[in-house]
């Protein structure tokens, strides 16, 4: 490899940024109620978690949950997204749809 060529990273981060979007909370319900749905911080890149759990990075993930940076969205931030008609960023990681409410 190259040094301009990309990284298998490289190239997961570019897809998934194709793959990103704002979506209302209220879209993303059906998700919610089957657990399906994952908090990110604002202080993480969605991008880069997103990668971490495609891949399977279990070290990784497992810091950012330890630290409450990553987890299942709780009913109090669902309902508070749902009060405020909440816009978030969203990325799917079948069968996951991570979120984060950097918008």
């Amino acid at each position: 490899m190259t040094e301009n060529e990309p990284t298998t990273h490289d190239l997961d981060i570019a897809v998934l940024n194709r793959e990103a979007a704002k979506i209302s909370w209220r879209e993303l319900q059906v998700f919610f109620a089957s657990g399906k749905t994952i908090y990110v911080s604002p202080d993480l890149d969605l991008l880069e978690v997103a990668v971490a759990l495609k891949r399977d990075d279990a070290d990784k993930v497992r810091h950012w949950q330890s630290e409450g940076m990553v987890g299942v969205v709780t009913d109090e931030q669902a309902l508070e997204w749902y009060q405020a008609d909440s816009l978030l960023w969203s990325v799917v990681i079948k069968p996951f749809v991570l979120v984060q409410d950097k918008v």
